[in-house]
Parts: structure tokens; C-alpha cells; sequence
């Protein structure tokens, strides 16, 4: 069983956009611009901003952060992204989701140019990954296919099982593991709440994405033996022997899974910081105007 260290890979990511970064000052050019809208005080959503700060300073980009309280009207925050989309020295933005529910959150979406979509949220850059057109690929599924393509895992012909169907996600990530590409010509199925012999579905998986949400909910009877796993569930559980008093916990049961693996990720330092990595790498995307122009 290998272990697969998102955390010393998006330190290394890091540095080579840094040093990229560097070179495009170095010659005159405009340092990348992320800035990211956050509405209210969500301790997750606290977090996740906080780290994409500290990102864009190792990266060398400038970044800018905007808070709203709670109480914010729809019709304010969206007249923010206008003036975002319409900001030149703006390469990118982000409004932290989940919003405050009197506020629509595809409408926020859908507000936003495409074109500074580096969340890849926006329905062109989500039909433009459909197609394999270039395109601001959503973070975490981009960073899973890093991982993938770091490690040298053999995708080709594989079954991929993916566990969760949401947009940002499990939809993407079985988009992303079907195309003709490396990582990917897998073939693909999509479980959710609903499937019908779950189990069996899981055991059959060469490539395992666990993305629905719910802790320990993967235990060693579903896995294969010398299967891939990649979790991608990040859920505080409360503890109270941790500092913080909860337990960030995957959707995988790792210590009973990790020894039938040939790969897996850890729960933190997987797949978490490779998805605020994928967003410093759209983030410089968007400054050198490498998709759209």
C-alpha cells in the first residue's frame, strides 16, 4: 500500500507556479489577480478562504479578499461580481459557496464572466469539460487527476466507480476519468443514494472516488484488493481529544481500507490541498489568458 501525499504534492505544485510566477514579472508581465467573495462566517467556508489566501501569497499571486455579512442582499452580491467581471485587473474570482439560502446560488453562478470562472462552475466551462474543450476544470476533481498523473497510476481500461453525483464533484471527476486522455479512458460508473447493490457495484472498482459526503461510509468489504481509493470526504466529526474539538473524517474508513489498496489518500493531507492547488493553477491560467484569450 502506497500512500498518496496531497499535501507534499501541492507543496510542490506551489512552487513551480511560484517560480513561473516569478519568471512572467521577471519579464514585465501582470502578476495573477485571485480575489474571492465570502459571504457570512461559516467555519468551513472560514477556513477554505484563509487557506486560499496563504496559497496565492506562496504562489506570488495578489489576492483580495471580500466579506459580506450573513444579511446580504442577492441583489448586492451579484452587483460585487459585476464588478469583478468588469475589474481588468481581476484575472479570477471566487464566491465561496454554500451561500446564505435567501440568496440563489446558480444565479450567483451564472453571474459570473466565464471567463473568471476559476472554480469551473460556470455551465460554459461545465459544458466545455463535457466535450473535452479547454476549459477551468472544477478544483477537486482537477487536483485527483494531478494526483493520478504524479503517481504514474495506470487509468487505461480501468473501472472507475465514482460515489456521489454533485456538480462539483462526482458529475466532473466521471466526466474527467471517461475522455480520451492520461489520466482517463476508464470506464465509468456513477453510484449514488439510489443505486441498488452498492456493495457489489464497489468491490468491482479498479479506481475508487468516495465523494458523497458521509463518514467511514466506505469499509474494507466494498474495496478490491490493490484497488485505488481517493476520498474526497472532509467531515468534522466532533472529538474531543483534538484541539479544535472535531476530527476532520473521509468518507473511507482508512484504517481498515488502506491495507487491501495498492494507492489511497489520507484524510486531511489527500485530496484537500490539492484542490485549493488546482485553483492557484487556474488562477495563473486566467492571468496568462491560456483558455479563453
Amino acid at each position: 500500500m502506497q500512500l498518496i501525499d496531497g499535501k507534499a504534492t501541492a507543496a510542490q505544485i506551489k512552487a513551480e507556479i511560484a517560480e513561473e510566477v516569478k519568471q512572467i514579472v521577471e519579464n514585465g508581465g501582470k502578476r495573477p489577480h485571485l480575489a474571492a467573495i465570502l459571504v457570512g462566517h461559516d467555519g468551513g467556508s472560514e477556513t477554505y478562504v484563509r487557506n486560499k489566501v496563504l496559497a496565492c501569497e506562496a504562489c506570488g499571486f495578489k489576492s483580495t479578499l471580500i466579506r459580506f455579512e450573513d444579511n446580504v442582499s442577492e441583489e448586492e452580491l451579484l452587483a460585487k461580481v459585476d464588478e469583478l467581471n468588469r475589474d481588468e485587473d481581476v484575472d479570477g474570482f471566487i464566491v465561496q459557496l454554500p451561500l446564505p439560502r435567501h440568496i440563489s446560488e446558480q444565479k450567483v453562478i451564472e453571474a459570473i464572466d466565464y471567463r473568471k470562472d476559476v472554480d469551473g462552475f460556470h455551465p460554459i466551462n461545465v459544458g466545455r469539460l463535457s466535450i473535452g474543450l479547454p476549459c477551468y476544470i472544477s478544483a477537486t476533481p482537477n487536483g485527483m487527476l494531478e494526483l493520478l498523473r504524479r503517481y504514474g497510476i495506470e487509468t487505461s481500461g480501468k473501472h472507475c466507480v465514482v460515489l456521489g453525483r454533485s456538480n462539483i464533484v462526482g458529475k466532473p471527476m466521471a466526466t474527467l476519468m471517461m475522455q480520451k486522455a492520461y489520466p482517463g479512458d476508464c470506464t465509468v460508473t456513477v453510484c449514488h443514494s439510489r443505486t441498488k447493490n452498492l456493495k457489489e457495484i464497489c468491490r468491482t472498482a479498479d479506481i475508487l472516488i468516495a465523494a458523497m459526503g458521509q463518514p467511514n461510509f466506505v469499509t474494507a468489504d466494498m474495496v478490491k484488493e490493490g484497488a485505488v481509493v481517493l476520498d474526497v470526504g472532509t467531515t468534522r466529526v466532533p472529538n474531543p481529544a483534538m484541539k479544535s474539538g472535531f476530527k476532520l473524517t473521509g468518507d473511507v474508513k482508512f484504517d481498515e481500507v488502506a491495507p487491501k489498496c495498492s494507492f489511497i489518500t489520507p484524510v486531511p493531507g489527500g485530496v484537500g490541498p490539492m484542490t485549493i492547488c488546482s485553483l492557484m493553477r487556474n488562477t495563473l491560467l486566467a492571468g496568462k489568458k491560456a483558455i479563453y484569450g
